[in-house]
């Protein structure tokens, strides 16, 4: 039975990522830049010099079986347009070999990537989800939340007071998203390092060309997820509470608007992505922060402008760095013609650089009157639902760290996430300057 489990897992790992791997190899070997961005370990590190040249290659670019594009206009155009969609359907003229494979492989594990998640489903489906969730992250509840962000932050950095180092990822960026997000959802505090675990191993099923060991975490991560969140639904059914998983439960027993795999699929994306991009917001911000005490300086001077410098923090170093759409019928970008069917990776990063709409885009500037022009949360109608969440989340970690402890330096050298989706920090050592910690 185990056997017959892995040679299903090895067969979608071909079918996914394999195949795409052997792509990708050719395409770096001929020069392609936009798959070396996608395999070169030293341009995902620094991807910014790259998007730069390919947004001079042009609005659009050909890059191996992909268009590719790092211009924010073409980027918004193709984000709103009613033209594209999430949904990449297999060709309808597959091989019969192919097809045979895609029945042994098996069901897929229900993912970020994978319907009926919210990221990969378009209307009607998609309006359907997002109305049922919607209003778990509106902005009045957004406000409620933060006197309560506030204090998990003064929690987290009262266990912090007495060290004189600290990885900042995992002893508080990490820790405060994943507190808040458990408590929006009803989920148990004492699971935040799990779900923090299976998090990390479902964010890698949004790369594309996936080794066989990070897909095999990766499906095994979410299938312990999965398990767990109906668990959960049970113990929610005998005694529901006033949050967002209860509602849901309730939406799929009593009138049928969800399915059981469209249940668990929403929920573990709710708690997931509830701290995924975040994590690595704060993260970035605080390595931005400590890179730049000019910058630092003027936030202490002038506290209001905290909202325009998460902003400008998310623009620089965006949580997510590409997003895909497909053409749904023959159409035109910037004046280049689109056909049917193209799949067309945005680079949210590039565009969020892009010197056409952000002054001097390379530099940290926490006056920047238009750094809400980003697209870090997409935009159209898969724009980010915790948006709002995230950025108060971001600038109410920020605002606590940099109070508490004003001349938080580095400690070593930083390490950077493997993923090419997400762009963050796995660790950020610092020290601490424990003189400044309020007796």
């Amino acid at each position: 039975m185990a056997g017959s489990r892995g040679a299903r897992r090895g067969i979608r790992w071909v079918l996914r990522h394999a195949l795409i791997r052997r792509v990708l190899r050719k395409e770096v070997a001929a020069g392609d830049l936009g798959a070396r961005l996608m395999a070169d370990p030293v341009l995902i590190a620094n991807p910014f010099p790259h998007y730069d040249e390919l947004r001079a290659q042009g609005a659009i670019v050909k890059s191996g079986l992909t268009l590719t594009t790092a211009n924010h206009e073409a980027c918004t155009t193709i984000l709103r347009s009613q033209d594209f969609c999430v949904e990449m359907r297999m060709p309808e003229n597959l091989p019969s070999a192919v097809r045979v494979l895609q029945r042994m492989g098996g069901s897929w594990a229900l993912g970020p990537a994978q319907p009926p998640s919210m990221l990969a489903t378009d209307p009607p489906d998609h309006t359907r989800y997002r109305k049922l969730v919607t209003r778990a992250f509106s902005a009045k509840k957004v406000a409620a939340l933060r006197d309560r962000t506030e204090e998990i932050a003064t929690e987290l950095l009262d266990e912090l007071a007495g060290r004189e180092q600290a990885d900042l990822i995992a002893d508080y960026a990490a820790l405060l998203p994943a507190t808040v997000i458990a408590e929006v959802l009803g989920a148990p505090m004492e699971m935040r390092e799990q779900f923090l675990e299976w998090g990390e191993g479902a964010a890698l099923s949004l790369d594309a060309g996936l080794s066989f060991r990070d897909f095999r975490r990766s499906e095994r991560d979410i299938d312990a997820l999965h398990a767990w969140m109906l668990g959960h639904f049970e113990t929610l059914r005998r005694s529901p509470g006033d949050d967002i998983l209860s509602a849901l439960v309730t939406a799929h027993d009593e009138d049928g608007r969800l399915s059981e795999d469209e249940l668990s699929s929403i929920a573990m994306l709710l708690l997931a992505a509830g701290f995924e991009t975040t994590v690595n917001l704060i993260g970035s911000g605080s390595a931005l922060l400590i890179d730049h005490p000019d910058q630092l300086a003027i936030l202490k001077a002038e506290p209001e402008r905290w909202p325009t410098a998460v902003d400008e923090m998310l623009r620089l170093e965006s949580p997510v760095q590409r997003t895909g759409r497909v053409a749904r019928a023959d159409t035109e970008v910037c004046g280049r013609p689109v056909k049917r069917g193209s799949l067309i990776v945005t680079l949210l990063g590039g565009a969020n650089r892009d010197p056409a709409v952000f002054t001097d885009p390379n530099r940290f500037d926490v006056t920047r009157h238009n750094a809400g022009e980003h697209v870090s949360f997409s935009s159209g109608l898969h724009y980010c639902l915790g948006a709002g969440l995230a950025k108060m989340e971001g600038e109410v970690a920020l605002r606590a760290l940099f109070d508490r402890f004003p001349d938080l330096g580095a400690a070593g050298a930083p390490t950077r996430r493997p993923t090419r989706v997400l762009r963050g920090y796995a660790s950020l050592p610092v020290a601490l300057n424990k003189a400044s910690v309020p007796a």
